[in-house]
Parts: structure tokens; sequence; C-alpha cells
């Protein structure tokens, strides 16, 4: 039986730091936790900055993640569980953002613009800040206007099908 658990682990896209930049754990997980992953402390918390290292083409501890990660629904599974959505439409979805994404990466590194994050999330974040300071070099090459096109169309999909914005 195909269920919201199958498209999850199809997805992957909070795992990968796409929809969600980070994970909070409390400090009664954090030691099981801690046994299965890099964690950065934070007081007697702990933060898995995303993108997690168990996610790997799909969830590695899928049955033990933290209870952030197993509580956390999109829009996309939401719609799914209310059957506004079949699987297929669902998965395919996932692939269009996935597609838009690799892309954005693409044009990232043949702009070279130094971000600092792993994350997706966070580099849209900084990139933002770029882009309403108007403070890199390139920030008005058609090249800069077409990435920033493409994140706001992908932002824009996330907003509409995922419940969460990045940009």
């Amino acid at each position: 039986m195909v269920d919201s658990t199958n498209i999850c682990l199809a997805c992957g896209l909070c795992c990968t730091g796409t929809l969600i930049g980070f994970v909070q754990l409390n400090s009664e997980e954090l030691p099981a936790v801690r046994e299965l992953m890099d964690i950065e402390e934070a007081t007697s918390d702990g933060v898995i900055i995303q993108p997690c290292n168990s996610y790997c083409d799909g969830c590695t501890i899928y049955s033990d993640r933290p209870k952030q990660c197993a509580s956390y629904d999109c829009e996309l599974l939401k719609s799914f569980d209310r059957k506004e959505l079949d699987y297929t439409s669902a998965v395919s979805i996932v692939d269009v953002v996935k597609q838009k994404k690799s892309a954005i990466e693409e044009k990232l590194a043949l702009l070279q613009i130094p971000l600092q994050s792993q994350s997706f999330y966070f580099k849209m974040s900084e990139l933002k800040n770029l882009y309403l300071k108007n403070e890199h070099e390139l920030s008005s090459t058609p090249d800069f206007e077409d990435l920033i096109a493409d994140i706001k169309q992908l932002d824009s999909l996330l907003s509409e099908k995922f419940g969460v914005t990045v940009f």
C-alpha cells in the first residue's frame, strides 16, 4: 500500500536542506540521536544543520529519526493524506523541485558566488541578502537576474506545494 511514508522517503527535500535549514533536538532525544549522527551542541539541546548526513538518496535512520523530523508534514504530504494528490502526482512535483534546485545550484556554481552555507536553505537566505542589498558585483548582470528569476519560481512552487518559502 502506498502511503505518505513512501512519498516522504522518495522526496527527502527537508533532509537535503531544501525546505528546512535545521532540526532542533530536545535534551531527552539528544543521547540517542548523537549516536546516529553529528550534532551541533546548543546549550542542553542540539541542532542538526541540514543537509542531514544520514540522508543519501533516502533516510538511513528513518525509524530512529528525531522527533521534529517524524512530526513534520509538509503541505505536499497533507494534500496526499487529504486525497487531493495521488502518489504519482506528488512524486512528480518532488521531481520538478529537485530539477529546479539542481539547475539553480549549477547556475550558482557558474556564477561563483561565494556562499558560506552547505545547506540550500541557508544559501538562499545568503543570496537573498546579497540581492536585497545589491552588494554583489554580478547583481546587475543578466545571468544573476536569470538566477534570481529561477529562485523566485522555485520559491513560488515550494510555497504553493510544500507550504514553505526559501527566498
